[in-house]
């Protein structure tokens, strides 16, 4: 009986990096967590992934590891103040795209724009948008996937199981309340770093 990989094999249609060096480094970040990624990325060239809950610094640690692991190219949108000198340099190198919460842009329109002129892409997002605890998401993630036509992938990181726990792809309909009662239905089972901020 052999032991299954702590990271399963990317299907044929995800973009990637290919870069294995920083594949390597991913998948010796998660053995030494002892994390693992349960599921499979579906074999999509384009869709969004909402991570939550978001209750810890640790979370950005964990999904960085995750993406450099699978070597998946994934793009994410992170608070302007955090690209700032060479490590804002390197994180715009690993797909990351500042944006300035204070500044009315219309960000949706833009990141939809750019599903449309690419091939391939993923675009990754924290619905909950802080570590806080939170009375609702923010909607910012369902009006991008649906104004791009492209599905909404759930992966919740499970600091129970050390796992981050992939779901299944859920195309958007035209009710956001709706939609969003699916997605919460997977992540009321994710156990957060930090239960009491959920």
């Amino acid at each position: 009986m052999t032991s299954r990989p702590i990271v399963p094999a990317l299907a044929p249609n995800v973009p990637r990096r290919n870069r294995r060096i920083l594949q390597r480094f991913g998948r010796l970040g998660m053995r030494l967590m002892r994390w693992r990624i349960d599921g499979e990325i579906p074999d999509l060239r384009k869709f969004v992934i909402v991570v939550a809950p978001h209750t810890s610094n640790w979370d950005f640690v964990v999904g960085l590891c995750c993406d450099l692991a699978l070597d998946m190219d994934a793009v994410w949108l992170g608070k302007h103040s955090i690209f700032v000198g060479p490590f804002g340099r390197w994180l715009k190198s690993l797909g990351g795209i500042p944006v300035d919460r204070s500044s009315a842009h219309n960000v949706v329109s833009q990141v939809a724009a750019e599903f449309a002129r690419r091939d391939q892409m993923i675009l990754g997002l924290a619905p909950e948008g802080t570590r806080s605890k939170v009375e609702s998401w923010r909607s910012g993630y369902w009006h991008i996937a649906h104004a791009a036509g492209v599905p909404i992938l759930p992966v919740g990181f499970d600091y129970r199981r050390r796992a981050a726990v992939i779901g299944t792809p859920h195309a958007t309909s035209d009710s956001l309340a709706d939609d969003e009662a699916v997605l919460k239905e997977f992540f009321a089972g994710i156990t957060p770093r930090r239960p009491e901020l959920r």
